[in-house]
């Protein structure tokens, strides 16, 4: 049986995000405190995998987990799972909505109910935690130093705690991404309906540098679903690009950028390519398919007279 870390404690979003995946049918899920716990569990194979979030619908990307991933010991995205975030006011038993004065809960659910907070609550504290099943878990013992949490409606069911306000959440429809990751070893096949993940480390600040990457991926058709820049910890000014694109290492338009890119950078880390949940399939412009790469080859090697 394998073993795959997610961030909890149980409640979790991330924890109803592996249960969607196929991975987490024959597997003992581990719950680790922090994203870098989880993280660590994979890289020194404590567990054969783990999930943790990447992305969400309203406030972006997680840099936690973005600049976990583009440094140290190396792991790759072998799926991904999205699932709807909907949050709720949890508190102990007996609590009142008006003695709230401290709220848990994790800084990206913070921000998707800011909106209810600012109208319900609007001298209530907001603490940051690691994650809203964290803030609801410290409920039960009573040691703490806040009245509720946002996290889950299903946390006061596990968790024995009531539910002082439910579907709080400003934007009723965000989503939030999840990423599993292991080791490196073999590629996931393709499946036509794939994503892959990089993270791109330019010499130095530079114009054009940005340019010249989107240019890489454009002259061959690969469409960008993620892009943005984060600072490498070194110096101001200093930052890599981490990307999301549609396709395939071993599609020929990717696997082509992908070395175009090495050639440039000071370093590409390759965190994975892996099925897209959502099943979409890359639309390619003319002279952008395997076909047509091959053949452009076989043209090019009877040129050389090979």
């Amino acid at each position: 049986m394998s073993r795959i870390a997610y961030l909890g404690p149980r409640g979790s979003f991330s924890e109803a995000a592996l249960r969607s995946l196929p991975a987490a049918a024959s597997a003992e899920m581990l719950a680790e405190i922090s994203v870098p716990a989880a993280l660590n569990a994979a890289r020194t194979g404590v567990v054969d995998a783990a999930l943790v979030p990447i992305e969400n619908s309203v406030e972006g990307s997680v840099p936690l987990t973005l600049d976990e991933l583009s440094n140290g010991v190396p792991l790759v995205i072998v799926d991904e799972a999205v699932v709807a975030v909907q949050f709720a006011l949890v508190a102990p038993r007996g609590t009142k909505l008006a003695g709230v004065r401290r709220i848990a809960t994790h800084p990206h659910a913070q921000a998707q109910v800011r909106g209810w907070l600012d109208v319900n609550l609007p001298k209530a504290i907001v603490i940051p935690a690691l994650s809203t099943s964290a803030a609801a878990a410290e409920l039960v013992d009573g040691g703490c130093n806040y009245d509720a949490a946002v996290a889950q409606v299903t946390t006061a069911e596990i968790y024995g705690l009531e539910v002082l306000a439910d579907q709080i959440a400003d934007n009723p429809d965000a989503t939030t991404r999840f990423v599993l990751v292991q080791l490196p070893g073999s590629v996931p096949a393709s499946t036509g309906a794939d994503k892959t993940t990089l993270s791109l480390f330019i010499h130095q600040d530079q114009p054009g540098a940005l340019l010249s990457i989107l240019t890489e991926f454009a002259v061959r058709g690969i469409n960008l679903t993620r892009i943005e820049s984060r600072p490498t910890r070194k110096q101001l000014g200093d930052y890599y690009f981490s990307v999301d694109i549609e396709g395939h290492v071993s599609d020929s338009r990717v696997a082509e950028a992908l070395m175009g890119r090495h050639r440039v950078c000071l370093d590409v880390r390759y965190l994975g390519s892996y099925p897209r949940h959502d099943g979409n399939v890359a639309v390619l412009r003319a002279g952008v398919t395997d076909a047509e790469y091959a053949q452009a080859q076989v043209w090019l090697t009877k040129l050389k007279g090979n």
